[in-house]
């Protein structure tokens, strides 16, 4: 069973939660339930609790301010929101679990999954405090993602972006390419990552290719428009895509030229 608590301001969002949890996934036992992060905490202080339902925007102290407070008690969060789009990249940049408001039934249940699964395999995982912390610094600041976390079957590789070459799709996997020659392949499409990543820095190429301007060591139209990487590596530029590509790279090089 994985004690959790649900904490969220609105007395109709902690009740449906509640019910939802209670009709439809038997591994959750709810050991409280708060309308603040005061609340919360306080409960942390009582409980051993595994899994933290929050809420995002909550007046006073929001959601993100008891993130601290769940690393030091080793609880695992589930995000309940309907924040804006900058706060949404940074949690799925950071590979934790989100709900959008109104709660989907099937949403709710492969999330618990997926955090009964993890749970279980990482009862001592660093990996996960420090992407908290980033996810954390990220959206207080409102900084540009530096780091992104990966699922690697056994916990997260947290990776600087700067470290990524490129991504190539592999049906419903993306394969990611690192500067140290890694590979890391992730179960989530393509699509997922292009949202996340910062669009000044990488650019979807192809259906199966985002890479990294940082890379791009040339490009020519040979046999088609085809992009020469850093590491040797040659990726074909769809033509739907390539007067994106073009513009993206001039404006690239040209800001790159003014430093």
């Amino acid at each position: 069973m994985l004690n959790t608590i649900i904490v969220d301001d609105e007395e109709f969002a902690r009740s449906s939660l509640y019910f939802l949890l209670q009709e439809n996934c038997e591994s959750i036992h709810i050991s409280g339930i708060a309308k603040s992060v005061a609340e919360a905490r306080l409960l942390l202080s009582q409980y051993t609790i595994d899994l933290i339902f929050l809420d995002i925007a909550m007046p006073g102290e929001n959601g993100f301010e008891l993130i601290p407070y769940a690393q030091s008690s080793k609880a695992h969060v589930i995000f309940t929101t309907a924040y804006d789009q900058y706060a949404l990249k940074a949690i799925k940049a950071n590979a934790l679990d989100y709900l959008l408001k109104p709660i989907d039934i099937d949403e709710l249940k492969v999330a618990v999954d997926k955090a009964a699964k993890f749970i279980a395999l990482n009862k001592n995982d660093n990996s996960r405090a420090e992407s908290m912390q980033n996810l954390a610094a990220s959206l207080s600041e409102r900084n540009e993602i530096r780091k992104i976390s990966l699922p690697n079957g056994q916990g997260y590789s947290l990776v600087n972006i700067d470290d990524i070459i490129h991504i190539a799709a592999d049906s419903n996997y993306s394969i990611f390419y690192l500067s140290n020659k890694d590979k890391i392949t992730v179960s989530k499409v393509l699509k997922e990552y292009e949202e996340i990543l910062p669009d000044n820095q990488f650019i979807r190429i192809h259906k199966s290719s985002i890479v990294n301007l940082n890379y791009v060591k040339e490009y020519n139209s040979k046999n088609g428009l085809e992009v020469i990487l850093k590491n040797g590596e040659k990726i074909a530029v769809s033509r739907r895509r390539a007067s994106d590509f073009l513009d993206k790279i001039k404006s690239y090089t040209s800001f790159d030229s003014d430093k």
